[in-house]
């Protein structure tokens, strides 16, 4: 019984968390996309708040159906380490990632669950590195086949895509897979 409630706790979180993005972005919709100003503005005290909200906003439906599967793919292979993992992996991702475009990003609202979603990513990969069991080996493996095309989201393609928080959220992922993780 234990392990179903896990199972269904875990399952819980990470449908909630997908409802929550996307009733927020119909929210968004319905104010004609003005919460797009609660992204990351680099630089700026304001720009501050979009650290934590720049994950729930998306810029329009399209935006955020791009999003939908890897969040619930990748997020879904975090989450198999516990809620409590998934949820301090989360909030790594989030700030560390957040930071990193708000130090270094160009001037522009920066906004979606990318940033998180290639921070997924990147731990799920470092996991299979740093910690060098079976298990993490073959879901880096089969991440890297899955989603490996999404390294090229790093680069600037389009000036409309926040490459930087790909980048950010990226490296958040890795740096938190080796602080969260130990070498055995």
């Amino acid at each position: 019984m234990l392990i179903q409630s896990t199972w269904k706790n875990r399952l819980q979180v990470i449908i909630g968390l997908f409802i929550v993005l996307w009733v927020v972005e119909l929210l968004n919709l319905a104010l004609n996309h003005s919460l797009g100003n609660f992204g990351i503005y680099p630089r700026t005290l304001i720009g501050l708040r979009g650290i934590v909200l720049s994950p729930f906003i998306h810029h329009g439906i399209m935006h955020l159906s791009l999003n939908s599967i890897p969040f619930l793919v990748l997020g879904g292979l975090v989450i198999l380490r516990g809620v409590p993992a998934f949820s301090s992996i989360s909030i790594f991702i989030i700030v560390v990632g957040g930071a990193g475009v708000w130090l270094f990003a160009r001037p522009a609202y920066h906004a979606g669950a990318s940033g998180l979603i290639f921070g997924y990513f990147g731990f799920l990969v470092a996991a299979g590195w740093y910690e060098k069991k079976f298990l993490s080996i073959i879901i880096a493996l089969v991440v890297l086949f899955l989603y490996g095309g999404i390294i090229w989201g790093v680069l600037p393609s389009r000036p409309f895509v926040s490459w930087e928080g790909h980048l950010f959220g990226l490296l958040a992922g890795v740096i938190g897979a080796r602080f969260f993780l130990k070498k055995k």
